[in-house]
């Protein structure tokens, strides 16, 4: 393997560690240990230290209109061509987390790709994009502008399962 295949495999590994770090703080909060979970937090920290070193050696982040087109694609490859077979095989498999999983994460993939779009859309015009609060579905990942819907369009849950984003 290249040092550049090395550097996709450690930022993806960095990357996926602090995901998981991250998932068990909220556990170890849950059951009561909250220096587990600080220990937990300062860990996924680090990993995404490690994380962004990685991709900047791969010349990863470039400017925000080729970011924007490389989120874009990679939205659209997400909800257009992976995740429709691995929620598939779900089903068949009859792998109910699984399949929820995948059905949340194949719509809301598909609300990003289209939001990314406008902020392409936006950033090419000389503009960012207006100042809104934005709110994120803690159970789907739905996300939107403005204010959290009553229920969530992608998983129904009801508004105060939505996180606003400062």
């Amino acid at each position: 393997m290249s040092t550049k295949d090395n550097l996709a495999e450690a930022f993806a590994g960095e990357s996926q560690a602090n995901r998981k770090y991250l998932a068990f703080a909220k556990k170890a909060e849950a059951e009561g240990l909250p220096q587990v979970a600080k220990l937990f937090r300062a860990a996924a920290h680090a990993e995404t230290v490690h994380a962004h070193a990685h991709l900047r050696a791969m010349d990863g982040i470039k400017n925000t209109v080729d970011n924007l087109k490389e989120a874009i694609e990679g939205e659209g490859f997400e909800f257009q061509k992976m995740y429709p077979p691995f929620l598939e095989q779900a089903r068949q498999e009859g792998h109910r987390a699984a399949e929820n999983s995948f059905k949340f994460a194949l719509a809301v993939e598909e609300v990003h790709h289209d939001l990314y779009q406008q902020a392409l859309a936006a950033v090419q015009n000389g503009v960012d994009l207006a100042d809104r609060p934005i709110y994120v579905c803690e159970v789907c990942g739905n996300t939107v502008y403005d204010e959290a819907p009553d229920k969530c369009t992608v998983c129904l849950v009801p508004k105060d399962k939505f996180t606003r984003i400062a």
